[in-house]
């Protein structure tokens, strides 16, 4: 007979022991050591059922022999769910079941027959009611520190700096962003004010963000600029979420976005201009070079036609320049000449350098190899250090040379950009190619940065290097690979038309017309005009013309359509076809002239380059 008062005092001590369990492995042991008190078994089992396994785990077991996972007697229990008892032998077990779920099973075995009755079901029964409470606060326990864990790795990985603050000012969690912003473990913080913790100019930007929950602010420092922004936790008791996120990069990208968008609009603005101003300078051009050839021209003014087509020339250069530097044309890769785009370059900063007292020299050594390449991409990497090289000797307050020497350099060419300005200091060289950094003052700069400078140029298949000392100024050396077969660059002899033949030149400028007339009839052509695509249409449809030479914007028929109802109707008109035009900015209208395979003069053009191509266009085969 089991004496009830002891039994009692035994579960007392039990839930005592179980109070504050937070491990499986301390409620298996108590739940043994209670077992072998109230029974005195032969051997007993605890054992930890997977419902969704339909498997149990031996957690604890006791006894000679040892019970296995397998025993028959803990497989019954756990398929019955209830208290079994058998006789003889002598067992007793019974599931471990909270709130319907089974969790464990409790058995023990006696070497003596009948040694469990009623009464020791129920004191089981008991013990496994306390271990299922017991083994429940274990599992909301692993839940919550699981739960604790995934939240300090998930704070930790947020980027802004992160706290909880109440609201009498105290942290209650932070993350390790914002125990880094102020210096001091993320163990440290708990409890201690904000106000401690951050720079004293801080506290009226964050004082008012938590005032004015939901509404941002921003605190810029020497270098670095922060925005911060509060919000209340919905429900508690006043508590507020505190972000503190660094945007500087966030804010150099914006400028940076911003500026590029200006440079985009000014660079249309540009092109726009330089367009408008190719017809008159085609006009002035090609009157001087018509002047210029002509054996009627008074020796009086043989010296004031040579100045006009000089400067003239020099205008239309500067035209080009614009134009190309503002065309969008990064798909446009071929074989070019490295050294034209070096003079183009040079030429575009002339004034600018001027008015920084730097003087620039270029030279280029003869007979360099053509390399694979955009003109424009590579125009801006040389345009990009050039200018930084200028802007570099400006800042000294000293005038100074920048030396641009295009050589042969393995199986390639290399640039060499040197300057004689104060120099790149040494923790600066390593970093000069990272994207936006920059050592000049806010607000200066091109937007082109040395980063996307060494972009192009590994997409050339090149690099760029530098050579710098502080006081000796800096030298970049783009190096580029000569493109496969590529040979030195020779210049191509001037060409007379191989015949005289019937020309149609079509422009809605009466200038052009004038002059191209003049010029070709003195060259011995027959000539024809119209001042847009629809008279010329009529005309071309006869087909008497060898060659027609038409611009490819003007009023009623422009030049492309002009061009399309040819090919459509008289394919061999078609191919006679020349274009003149300064709209090289528009990729469509460059795209157009590309797929129709036709030959065309970039306006203004030399009376040389209209010589060639007539040429050419004469001696095709018809």
């Amino acid at each position: 007979m089991v004496d009830p008062l002891s039994v009692l005092a035994e579960l007392t001590r039990y839930g005592r022991a179980l109070t504050g369990a937070i491990r499986q492995e301390t409620v298996a042991d108590s739940v043994i050591e209670c077992l072998e008190r109230l029974f005195a078994p032969q051997a007993l089992a605890f054992a930890l059922l997977d419902e969704s396994a339909r498997t149990s785990t031996l957690a604890a077991v006791r006894g000679d022999p040892l019970p296995q996972d397998d025993d028959p007697f803990l497989l019954e229990v756990q398929e019955a769910g209830r208290v079994i008892r058998y006789e003889n032998p002598s067992r007793l077990g019974t599931p471990v079941t909270a709130a319907g779920h089974t969790m464990g099973i409790l058995a023990v075995w006696h070497k003596h027959p009948g040694t469990f009755d009623d009464a020791s079901e129920a004191i089981i029964a008991a013990i496994a009611a306390q271990t299922a409470i017991a083994l429940q606060n274990t599992r909301l326990v692993a839940i919550l520190s699981g739960g604790k864990h995934e939240w300090e790795q998930l704070v930790d990985a947020i980027r802004p700096a992160m706290c909880i603050i109440d609201r009498r000012g105290g942290i209650r969690r932070a993350n390790r962003a914002f125990a880094n912003l102020v210096g001091a473990p993320v163990t440290a913080l708990t409890g201690r004010p904000w106000l401690l913790l951050l720079p004293p100019a801080w506290a009226e930007p964050v004082g008012r963000a938590l005032g004015a929950a939901g509404e941002p602010s921003e605190i810029r420092t020497d270098r670095r600029t922060f925005a911060i922004r509060a919000h209340m936790v919905e429900g508690g008791d006043g508590a507020s979420v505190l972000l503190i996120e660094d945007v500087t990069e966030t804010k150099r990208l914006q400028e940076q976005l911003i500026q590029s968008e200006k440079l985009s609009a000014i660079g249309q603005l540009i092109a726009g201009v330089a367009h408008e101003l190719n017809n008159p300078l085609a006009s002035v051009l090609g009157f001087a070079d018509f002047m210029g050839e002509s054996n009627q021209t008074p020796p009086a003014l043989v010296e004031p036609v040579r100045v006009i087509q000089h400067e003239a020339q020099r205008a239309a250069g500067i035209v080009k320049n614009l134009l190309t530097f503002a065309r969008r044309q990064e798909q446009d890769r071929r074989r070019v000449d490295v050294g034209p785009i070096l003079q183009r370059t040079i030429q575009l900063l002339k004034n600018q350098m001027v008015g920084l007292k730097v003087e620039s020299r270029l030279t280029i050594d003869p007979g360099l190899p053509e390399v694979d390449g955009s003109p424009n991409q590579l125009q801006q990497v040389f345009l990009n250090i050039i200018n930084n090289a200028a802007q570099a000797i400006a800042s000294s307050g000293k005038p100074g040379t920048v030396q641009v020497h295009g050589r042969a350099w393995l199986g390639g060419i290399a640039v060499d950009i040197a300057d004689d300005g104060p120099g790149i200091p040494e923790e600066h060289q390593g970093r000069v190619f990272e994207p936006f950094f920059t050592t000049k003052p806010e607000g200066e700069g091109t937007g082109l940065g040395l980063s996307i400078c060494q972009g192009i140029i590994k997409e050339h298949g090149g690099r760029i290097r530098l050579r710098s000392a502080p006081g000796q100024g800096a030298t970049f050396t783009i190096e580029l690979p000569a493109a496969a077969g590529a040979t030195p660059v020779a210049e191509a002899p001037e060409e007379r038309a191989a015949r005289a033949g019937t020309i149609l030149v079509v422009d809605d400028e009466p200038h052009i017309l004038y002059y191209m007339k003049a010029t070709l009839e003195a060259w011995g052509h027959r000539v024809d005009t119209a001042g847009d695509g629809e008279e010329a249409l009529v005309m071309a449809l006869q087909g008497r013309h060898d060659v027609i030479i038409t611009d490819v914007r003007m009023p009623r028929l422009g030049g492309r359509e002009f061009y399309e109802r040819l090919a459509s109707g008289n394919p061999a008109v078609a191919a006679r076809v020349i274009f003149s035009t300064g709209d090289t900015v528009r990729d469509d209208t460059m795209a157009f002239i590309q797929r129709s395979g036709r030959p065309f003069l970039h306006k203004p053009f030399k009376l040389a380059e209209l010589r060639r191509t007539l040429a050419a266009a004469l001696q095709a085969p018809r």
